[in-house]
């Protein structure tokens, strides 16, 4: 076990460099139908949001942020919350969270059922102001609350930091921004706790130092990661919370979306690039590769553009059908 993780790992004696590879698993929470389709100007309808729900399903993702129960003003791509969650195909080997930012939209999100809730606390005053109009503080305030009536409903939580890297009003969140937020969050912790790389300006050593206050301050919560891929800095990040024993790491598939509220914060990593990642280290997901890749294919011609994703484009090592050997004269 690495921090929580249940993992080996297994040295490969024809190996030189003694490296090996990692066994174990991870949960992969699949993002795209909220936090990808947020910020993308084609809005799907409900039947095109439910139709990629359930192929992600099928491809075998158990944890899936499905919508967020957010004023449609702010964010008029998920306006459909509920109608959502009333078609999804309900089974107990998925769980579906949907993203909450008040009480209000709490009370939406069990109406409708939802399974887990995720609620974000930005790290900086100035950021919080754009994406909640509230500050950092009265939003951890405002987590207490959420929080009892989320225990007294038996949902799972959790809460994601934004901008725990980085803001893009207020440049650097130093180490003791982080710290003074996570000790206010042991006072009614959630299962999970996320630090959300909202605009993609963290590298490896910042993941897993920030990581190892999660343990060190909430030593009982599982630990996941957001990043986004803003300056090609996202796989390797996630990769370093793989070493770090991270227990979850947050995808979107094809790499859409982004934060409307973040200037320039382009999508989350790829979910198709990082299990490729993840399953050649040997890291068990779960997810049956080849049904997503067909799936971000789907995804791009609803949307009309092509994924920023890159496995899609240079497809699975090693090939279904390996090409012709050619013939060098």
């Amino acid at each position: 076990m690495r921090d929580g993780v249940e993992t080996t790992k297994t040295i490969d004696p024809a190996d030189e460099t003694g490296a090996g590879h990692f066994v174990g698993a991870i949960d992969i929470i699949e993002v795209a139908p909220r936090d990808g389709l947020q910020d993308e100007p084609v809005h799907l309808s409900t039947r095109e949001k439910v139709a990629f729900i359930t192929r992600l399903v099928e491809a075998g993702f158990t944890r899936i942020e499905v919508t967020s129960f957010v004023h449609p003003r702010a964010v008029p791509q998920m306006a459909d919350a509920e109608a959502v969650m009333a078609a999804l195909p309900r089974t107990d080997a998925v769980s579906y969270s949907a993203l909450v930012l008040n009480e209000r939209g709490l009370e939406r999100a069990l109406a409708a059922g939802v399974d887990e809730i995720n609620y974000v606390v930005v790290a900086t005053d100035t950021f919080a102001g754009h994406n909640q109009n509230t500050t950092t503080a009265d939003g951890l305030a405002l987590w207490n609350r959420i929080s009892e009536l989320a225990r007294a409903s038996s949902l799972t939580t959790a809460v994601t930091i934004g901008a725990a890297f980085g803001c893009p009003f207020e440049g650097e969140v130093g180490a003791d921004r982080l710290e003074w937020i996570l000790r206010n969050l042991t006072e009614h912790p959630p299962d999970e706790i996320s630090l959300a790389d909202t605009i993609g300006v963290a590298v490896p050593t910042d993941v897993v130092h920030r990581l190892g206050m999660v343990k060190q301050i909430a030593p009982t919560v599982r630990r996941r990661l957001h990043v986004h891929n803003t300056r090609n800095t996202g796989i390797a990040n996630a990769y370093a919370a793989v070493e770090a024993g991270v227990d979850a790491l947050d995808a979107s598939a094809g790499g859409i979306g982004g934060c409307p509220f973040a200037p320039s914060a382009t999508g989350n990593i790829p979910t198709e690039d990082l299990i490729y990642m993840l399953h050649r280290m040997g890291v068990s997901t779960g997810v049956a590769l080849e049904s997503l890749v067909d799936t971000v294919g789907w995804l791009g011609e609803v949307l009309g553009n092509e994924s920023p994703g890159l496995l899609s484009r240079a497809g699975i090592f090693p090939p279904a059908r390996p090409l012709a050997t050619l013939e060098v004269e």
